[in-house]
């Protein structure tokens, strides 16, 4: 039995391998009715003086684990006129993390106090400012990696020369952030359309407590102080699906930390009780018809 949507608007999702959580969202469509095409981005040659493969789309969702595809194939279509969710400039804003910073301080958005340095000598120079324990992070990277704390000044000048050796431009940004010495667990926010749907609390005995290092996770419930704090977070990346991660610092209260345009959720369906995958199809499926009308106005 064919259960598609009448007049169903035409999506596509890009990525480089589907994961757990692809599957879920190619799932969540096809439970909707609402069919989507699945592109590989690897497989693409983009002519850029040829929209006419695209714009027969009114939406596509960009779900690619290279960070650059991502920008590549969002910059392209974005240029054909093809909504992309998330936006490219959402995506820029998201996956470094000094825009991120610069975004929500712009924004007046709590977060924990940086300082960044392009030299070895001023890199030690912000630590020190900083004070210790200090972080020390690539501006641009997830899972945790390669994100080291800093207890003394033996340990600055050792891991600041070591990235200086490394001599790539992502090393060459010394991104320095204050320690917040958080309960244990850091909080995660999942945000669709600007409104926060669903959230987890990740434990760890590990300073950085990140799933993907073994943290373990806990569904929580959005506070109004919560709620709002996430609301400002995602309008200052104008991204459409967002996850916000969030630190809860004895001094300051709640400090926004991160922000992720391409969230993981595989293990926060059951753990909050939230059909994720779905509320995201719904939202593109939204902004897919109000693109089509759109276009039918223009006609």
């Amino acid at each position: 039995m064919n259960n598609t949507v009448p007049d169903a608007p035409r999506l596509a999702l890009l990525y480089t391998r589907v994961r757990v959580e692809e599957r879920m969202l190619l799932d969540a469509f096809e439970s909707i009715g609402v069919p989507i095409e699945a592109i590989d981005t690897r497989s693409l040659a983009f002519d850029t003086t040829d929209p006419e493969p695209w714009t027969r789309f009114y939406a596509v969702i960009d779900r690619s684990l290279s960070l650059t595809c991502s920008i590549t194939a969002t910059r392209i279509l974005e240029g054909f006129g093809v909504r992309c969710i998330n936006p490219a400039r959402a995506i820029e804003v998201c996956s470094d993390k000094l825009a991120s910073t610069i975004a929500l301080e712009r924004a007046g958005v709590p977060t924990p106090r940086v300082c960044v340095a392009v030299d070895e000598e001023s890199a030690l120079l912000a630590v020190e400012s900083i004070g210790y324990p200090a972080v020390l992070k690539p501006t641009i990277g997830s899972w945790g990696r390669l994100v080291a704390r800093v207890n003394d000044r033996d340990a600055a000048e050792a891991i600041i020369e070591h990235r200086a050796t490394l001599g790539s431009a992502q090393q060459g940004v010394f991104y320095v952030q204050e320690f917040i010495d958080k309960p244990g667990r850091d909080l995660r926010v999942f945000v669709v359309g600007g409104e926060p749907i669903a959230a987890i609390a990740r434990r760890s005995a590990h300073w950085v407590t990140n799933t993907a290092r073994g943290a373990t996770a806990e569904g929580i419930a959005i506070t109004e102080e919560l709620g709002d704090l996430c609301r400002r977070a995602a309008s200052t990346c104008h991204a459409d699906v967002v996850a916000i991660d969030l630190l809860e610092c004895p001094r300051r209260g709640l400090l926004v930390n991160e922000l992720n345009h391409s969230m993981e959720f595989r293990n926060s369906v059951q753990t909050t009780g939230v059909d994720i995958p779905r509320l995201v199809a719904e939202h593109a499926i939204r902004i897919a018809r109000a693109c089509r009308a759109e276009v039918a106005a223009c006609r």
